[in-house]
């Protein structure tokens, strides 16, 4: 990528404290990533997309590491992307694939889960073995096991169900501990890069090629919208969700040494999906410690196509015109390129701790 020099920051950039002083100390430079969060949110992946592709198709690879990749939700399939063979073609195919999804007035969560099933095995196209070949990369899934009601599809004991986790979410995230239990499905060949998981019922399932689309699909499906996936092989009975409803932003106790880069959509982490409404359920800053956030800043989102990242409601913004979302959609994708243009370039020229704010 060649920098694009333009007037107003692409980027906005924050650090935890131990990172912000190693940072300011020694600069940031691709040797020292150990691990990589990817958030919840749907289509708002494919608004940082130039992102992903300077860190994965160019910077990263140029300090070649072991390094864990832990996603939820779309963050899941942005990093299964990522360690397909040639990680810039498979970060570039999610986006097509992604943008040609159209779904019309009616749909169904059947209808809608066959439709993500089918993008997955596009996306893969038989190439799950190499995923957990990765020479660099170490993937972990996000998902959930739903408890009671909410393992079942029925919209209307669902949607009472749902009801019940608003409201114990809003007396205490603890206890959403009645509704769901955390499972992380890993590379084998590494421990999942965190520290002891405290706050909700959780459990380790090892990642093969039997259960990989599997937990990518039940990491995505979002209740209401997508069918629960039953039985996830290695985790056993029941029905598995979307990992975001626990863990939207990754609020998670990150383990290592090593520099905890976090390419998000916004500059605020949050905890859990249902915590988005709620402006005082904020992520830990002790558990934020060597994060380094890089997110696009107001003024590059004041300049897209309506003001924002593409995002879910599209699909009913531009119901019946999917060419219409589709154009917004590329040329969301095709700006985003500022922003790993404007990484690279700070990165490069040392000059990435002066634009450091806390987060």
């Amino acid at each position: 990528m060649t920098a694009i020099h333009i007037k107003y920051p692409a980027l906005t950039l924050k650090a935890g404290p131990r990172a912000m002083a190693r940072i300011r100390e020694r600069g940031l430079h691709a040797a020292d990533v150990g691990t990589l969060p990817g958030a919840a949110g749907g289509p708002k992946a494919l608004g940082i997309q130039g992102l992903d592709l300077a860190l994965f198709g160019e910077w990263l690879p140029s300090a070649p590491r072991e390094r864990s990749l832990i996603g939820a939700s779309v963050g899941s399939w942005r990093f299964a992307s990522a360690c397909l063979p040639d990680a810039a073609e498979g970060i570039r195919r999610l986006g097509q694939l992604y943008a040609e999804q159209n779904f019309n007035k009616g749909v169904t969560m059947a209808q809608i889960s066959q439709s993500s099933q089918r993008m997955l095995n596009d996306l893969l196209d038989g190439r799950d073995a190499s995923i957990l070949a990765n020479a660099d990369y170490r993937l972990n899934i996000m998902v959930v096991k739903s408890q009671g009601r909410l393992a079942e599809d029925h919209r209307g004991r669902l949607g009472l169900a749902l009801g019940s986790v608003i409201a114990d979410n809003l007396r205490g995230r603890a206890r959403l501990s009645r509704h769901f239990e955390r499972l992380i499905v890993h590379d084998p060949r590494l421990a999942p890069p965190l520290n002891a998981l405290t706050d909700f019922p959780s459990r380790f399932v090892a990642l093969n090629t039997g259960n990989l689309r599997q937990a990518l699909l039940a990491s995505g499906s979002i209740p209401m919208i997508m069918e629960g996936v039953r039985d996830l092989p290695g985790a056993g009975a029941g029905t598995f969700r979307d990992g975001g409803l626990l863990d939207y932003h990754l609020d998670l106790p990150y383990s290592g040494d090593g520099i905890v880069l976090y390419p998000h959509f916004t500059d605020r982490v949050i905890p859990g999906w249902f915590d988005k409404t709620l402006p005082w359920r904020r992520a830990s800053v002790q558990r934020l410690q060597d994060v380094v956030l890089i997110a696009p800043s107001k003024e590059y989102l004041a300049r897209l196509p309506y003001g924002k990242l593409p995002d879910r409601n599209d699909f009913k913004r531009f119901m019946g015109d999917a060419p219409g979302r589709q154009k917004y959609w590329h040329a969301a994708m095709d700006e985003s390129r500022r922003l790993g243009d404007e990484f690279l370039e700070l990165a490069a020229n040392g000059h990435l701790a002066d634009r450091l704010l806390t987060l």
